[in-house]
């Protein structure tokens, strides 16, 4: 998994609540269990018309957030089942950060899992970063995450809390595996112990 210590782009603004998993990636396209390739159907029935042709409306299609890396979205983001698919898609995209005032937890967790870092603040904060998003891409925003900050309004930073053992997980790029991994000294002296310990097994 790729580290996430600092993160500087365009902000997409998304003023919609209770956007679900499956409006992220909508069924169709779960039959793979591939991380890659999801990009192109992230909010694939927003973003396309009946025709297949891309709706110039859509935020993400428009011309100053196609290179997004941040999405501040309403409240509630991620709700719906738990399709891991949906964190797939927003990475394969290039989102590596969202930010709303609430997550939905299944979601929440699946995003460290894949190294998108779910920022939550405060409705004001929230109207404060959707007004200088409408500004495109004359405007970026830095996550800095050693830090816990998000950086770049005029205003000044906005702080952020969060659980330290998963930032630490995001800054070293460590995923479930990672994790286990990270530990394979240990684990072999241990399994060692057992060969000596139960010959039998």
């Amino acid at each position: 998994m790729e580290k996430f210590e600092t993160l500087t782009g365009v902000a997409a603004p998304m003023p919609i609540v209770n956007i679900d998993t499956d409006m992220i990636i909508p069924k169709q396209f779960l039959k793979t269990i591939k991380r890659t390739g999801l990009g192109t159907a992230l909010f694939h029935e927003m973003r396309t018309n009946d025709d297949g042709s891309e709706n110039p409306g859509f935020v993400l299609n428009k011309p100053a957030y196609r290179d997004a890396r941040i999405l501040i979205a309403g409240d509630n983001f991620g709700c719906g089942s738990s399709r891991e698919h949906a964190p797939w898609a927003l990475l394969d995209f290039g989102i590596r950060c969202v930010i709303s005032t609430s997550f939905a937890d299944i979601f929440y967790n699946n995003c460290f899992k894949n190294g998108i870092l779910p920022i939550q603040v405060s409705e004001d904060e929230l109207d404060t970063l959707m007004t200088a998003s409408e500004r495109g891409a004359n405007f970026t925003l830095t996550i800095d995450l050693e830090n816990q900050k998000i950086q770049g309004l005029e205003s000044g930073d906005i702080a952020f809390d969060l659980d330290q053992f998963r930032k630490h997980c995001l800054m070293n790029g460590l995923d479930d595996i990672g994790l286990t991994m990270a530990k394979a000294e240990q684990i072999e002296t241990y399994e060692g112990k057992l060969d000596e310990n139960r010959p039998w097994v």
